[in-house]
């Protein structure tokens, strides 16, 4: 709709929509938030569903937003089997922002509002940390190797914290989010990895299998996502200022083995079969990339 106006121009008023389309809901999330201290589940669940309800609308409007600014041909497989009263752990390469706005808008109302993983510590930024506390993003508690080291009667309660904070997804089916890579992928972290992925960073197994570990009895199906952007990554600025043409994402959905639930940090032979998965996930990956690539070629 406003695709002839100037590129900067389009830039400039597609994050003045953003902005002021986060600010309208971000208060109705803290308002709403201040009612989920009532002591009373049933009062607390309507609660819950209502401020996901906040945000999905949050973005669907982004959605608007990229609609009237942009003209993104869109190309995408693996939606058809997704259902919002599953619970799902999605992981995805990540090579850019715009890789959060493309997997929040095409899973918006597909699936569980999408959550992160948070350090606990972040609960206590302003106003974020209680509209992410208010949105059920599972705060996490993560001691390193040395630290129980010197505190071994602290071992284990990083996972119990955890767990306790995903007791309400008992109730309510919940889709978390994962960048295994744990970094945006650039040529120089390839080099500096020595990936043995052409298209991917080397995975990081540690996070996901204490997600899994934390979460698995809850979590049912794994989406694996493959984010291409033919031509070049955008940046931010290149995806609301108009200048992305076509977008390409491969959703594989599979059953959440129940094998994959264990102790990675005190279970070597566990931790090497975990390993093993990952990296047979990542080199499927990295295979549909290169097909992705040879079409784009041809």
């Amino acid at each position: 709709m406003l695709h002839f106006l100037p590129k900067p121009i389009l830039g400039c008023f597609s994050f003045l929509m953003y902005m002021v389309n986060t600010l309208f809901w971000v208060v109705p999330i803290v308002f709403l938030s201040f009612f989920k201290f009532l002591p009373i589940k049933p009062w607390q669940r309507l609660i819950t569903y209502a401020l996901d309800s906040c945000a999905s609308a949050w973005i669907s409007i982004n959605g608007f937003t990229q609609n009237i600014t942009t003209k993104i041909k869109w190309d995408i497989t693996g939606l058809d089997k997704l259902s919002p009263k599953e619970w799902y752990l999605v992981v995805s390469n990540h090579q850019s922002w715009v890789d959060i706005l493309v997997l929040q808008r095409i899973f918006n109302r597909r699936i569980p509002f999408l959550k992160f993983f948070l350090k606990k510590e972040l609960i206590y930024v302003p106003f974020l940390g209680v509209a992410w506390w208010a949105l059920d993003f599972p705060f996490m508690k993560r001691y390193s190797r040395k630290f129980l080291e010197k505190h071994p009667h602290l071992k284990g309660k990083d996972i119990e914290t955890t767990r306790k904070s995903c007791e309400k997804f008992k109730h309510k089916p919940v889709s978390v989010m994962n960048f295994l890579e744990g970094t945006r992928f650039t040529p120089v972290k390839h080099n500096q990895q020595a990936s043995p992925y052409q298209y991917l960073l080397t995975p990081k197994a540690g996070g996901i299998a204490f997600v899994l570990n934390a979460m698995g009895e809850h979590l049912t199906k794994l989406l694996n996502v493959t984010i291409y952007y033919p031509k070049k990554v955008p940046t931010f600025w290149d995806f609301i200022s108009g200048k992305v043409n076509e977008i390409s994402v491969r959703v594989d959905v599979q059953n959440i083995d129940r094998s994959l639930i264990g102790d990675y940090s005190d279970d070597p032979e566990f931790k090497s079969k975990f390993q093993l998965w990952v990296n047979q996930l990542w080199q499927a990956k990295d295979a549909e990339l290169k097909q992705l690539t040879k079409h784009e070629v041809n």
